[in-house]
């Protein structure tokens, strides 16, 4: 599904500031510490905690063996740090394309909505954060809703969704669906069989509609293994700061696993269309699961300035394709 559109030339899209980077953190040797005295007062208080490396350090080393000397030190192992370094690399140029694909659709008021569905922990949220965290927000949104209101469940299901549809040049990242119906509300008792069924008799061609009307739809659906899932439900409960993602939906999830599969793909088998295919990403790593996700997007749409570019766009296939009902799953 490539889509080309021709566009004026954009001032200032050839160049862009370098990002600001994550996992590799550098600290200012000008700049007195700020951290509260409670917790640490120096940089040598943050070591005892986490075994940071920061980048003004490994400016100063000259030889491999001062590298191997810091990172034993650190206790950090070298290639989970090269890795995270090239991560950054690679996600950092494909920002940078981002940024020129939002240039576009602003220009050429275009409509994109990207829909992220999986199961619990698949790494829907944390994908979405690496698509929007440099776009302009005015011409971005993210949509989460919560569960229907009394108001709302007395509406054609669809009806809240159209109301979250993107405006002429911007792009919506829903984080969960209308897709809520297909696979979560069955399999939870959350919606009658009725109702399932109005709506897999109803979302292709609600999905044709936004088609025929000129929207650019994708549909992403994130697969993880039972284990992954197991491991990152167990990741939340032991951090304080993730305390608010576990639900009792996600307590349930690996109890109904085979349940939810089911759902699932006949999801899958009723509505993957031409015109709006389900596109499959294998994340049980979750870098590689972000960097392969934003290159099928950015190789779909044919952007201005994308011949200008330093990032590779060609999606890997092996984590990132269209569904194939013969296709091996993770899930």
């Amino acid at each position: 599904m490539n889509i080309k559109m021709e566009t004026p030339s954009l001032n200032g899209t050839e160049k862009k500031p370098p990002l600001p980077r994550r996992s590799v953190r550098k600290s200012s040797p000008t700049k007195k510490s700020t951290l509260n005295p409670s917790t640490a007062t120096s940089r040598e208080s943050l070591k005892t905690v986490r075994p940071f490396v920061y980048i003004d350090e490994l400016q100063q080393l000259k030889t491999k063996d001062e590298l191997l000397n810091l990172l034993n030190a650190r206790e950090t192992n070298p290639k989970k740090l090269i890795q995270t370094i090239h991560y950054e690399s690679e996600l950092e140029k494909l920002q940078v394309e981002l940024v020129k694909l939002q240039q576009w659709v602003v220009a050429n008021k275009i409509r994109v909505a990207i829909v992220f569905e999986g199961r619990d922990a698949a790494g829907k949220g944390g994908t979405i954060r690496r698509f929007t965290e440099h776009l302009n927000p005015r011409s971005m949104r993210v949509v989460a809703l919560n569960k229907p209101s009394d108001e709302e469940q007395g509406q054609w299901y669809f009806q809240r969704y159209i109301k979250q549809l993107p405006n002429k040049g911007e792009i919506v990242f829903f984080d969960r669906s209308w897709y809520n119906r297909a696979v979560v509300e069955p399999v939870n008792g959350f919606c009658n069989q009725k109702q399932y069924e109005i709506f897999m008799q109803q979302v292709t061609e609600f999905e044709h509609m936004l088609y025929e009307d000129g929207i650019l739809l994708f549909k992403f659906w994130f697969s993880i293994s039972k284990e992954e899932q197991l491991k990152r439900f167990k990741s939340r409960m032991g951090n304080p700061l993730k305390h608010w993602k576990v639900s009792p939906v996600d307590m349930k999830a690996q109890e109904k696993w085979d349940l939810y599969t089911r759902y699932k793909e006949m999801m899958f088998n009723k509505t993957h269309s031409s015109f709006s295919p389900w596109i499959i990403v294998k994340a049980n790593n979750k870098q590689k699961a972000r960097l392969e996700a934003i290159r099928f997007l950015l190789a779909e749409i044919d952007y201005a300035g994308k011949e200008k570019n330093s990032a590779f766009l060609l999606p890997n296939k092996n984590i990132v394709n269209n569904y194939h009902r013969n296709a091996l799953r993770i899930d």
